[in-house]
């Protein structure tokens, strides 16, 4: 798979350290896409002894996860350390956490980057990931997972796909030629990652969620605040003036309905796991392996 952009990591962490206090207002979506991989680890039999929270942000997973699997060990680790700062203090004050985890032990936090994570081989059974892997190099990161992963663990995701915000993407081209949205990898790329990262019987599907904003401008402020800045080294640097916002804002009319201007996301959900074999086996005479990809549909839209 090629590389589509070259991120900035340095930046990612400087935009979601920044955005860390007022993070959990912000981040309504953040908690869809959490609370359904929450769901979907329902239908996994898998008992862990240890959980990878990998990209936690301000914590809000650790204590679900901590009561959905009270005897695992659960670890968080994020690029950016306000992001750790306040996970550790919501989960220490968090209400009532005692009381229904009266056996919980205290998560791990652990600052460090998705693509060379300062972890054990072998060391981690679930690895869950939630709008945190499209931040990363997909060949570096998987190949990390792969590594960590126990035999027989398990990754679930869910990653942000290319027709995200195409409105704002398409008011910006039309003031100028510069990449203003992220651009993120699509599910075909995402399976393909994972398999050359030996992760096998990957499973993929696609959800489409739209947000609503009174004004083009209230967008780019949310985006501001949850730490979604664009953060490809091929962007425009310097500051955006009034004037082009302006533009950008009279760019993305034509997409109001009902009053209100629409805000796309596209989601995609995939799990995939670690094979029988300890890490560094090979799985053929000549050290490679061919898994198909599961049927990958799409959800209707909602």
């Amino acid at each position: 798979m090629n590389n589509k952009y070259t991120i900035d990591k340095n930046r990612v962490a400087q935009s979601f350290s920044y955005a860390a206090q007022q993070y959990d207002n912000s981040t309504i979506l953040r908690q869809q896409t959490a609370d359904e991989l929450l769901d979907r680890l329902s239908f996994i039999t898998v008992q862990p002894k240890a959980i990878l929270d990998l990209g936690s942000g301000t914590g809000r997973n650790i204590s679900l996860l901590a009561k959905k699997y009270p005897k695992a060990k659960i670890i968080a680790l994020d690029i950016a350390q306000a992001m750790l700062k306040k996970a550790k203090y919501k989960f220490q004050h968090g209400l009532n956490v005692k009381h229904w985890l009266p056996n919980y032990q205290n998560p791990v936090y652990i600052g460090g980057d998705a693509d060379a994570m300062p972890l054990a081989n072998n060391s981690i059974d679930i690895v869950y990931a939630n709008l945190s892997l499209q931040w990363c190099d997909f060949e570096k990161c998987f190949a990390e997972i792969q590594r960590i992963l126990r035999p027989n663990g398990l990754l679930t995701c869910a990653l942000l796909g290319p027709d995200t915000l195409n409105e704002l993407r398409q008011a910006w081209a039309k003031v100028d030629d510069y990449a203003h949205v992220n651009i993120f990898y699509d599910a075909h790329d995402l399976g393909e990652a994972m398999i050359n990262s030996r992760l096998v019987e990957p499973v993929l599907d696609i959800d489409r969620i739209t947000f609503s904003h009174k004004t083009a401008i209230a967008l780019m402020k949310n985006l501001k605040e949850i730490g979604a800045h664009n953060i490809n080294k091929s962007r425009r640097h310097g500051l955006t003036g009034k004037m082009t916002l302006r533009k950008v804002a009279n760019a993305y009319e034509p997409f109001r309905h009902n009053g209100l201007l629409p805000a796309s996301y596209e989601i995609i959900y995939a799990h995939a796991w670690r094979t029988k074999q300890p890490y560094g086996d090979t799985y053929d005479n000549n050290g490679t392996i061919k898994i198909p990809i599961n049927q990958i549909y799409k959800r209707t839209a909602r």
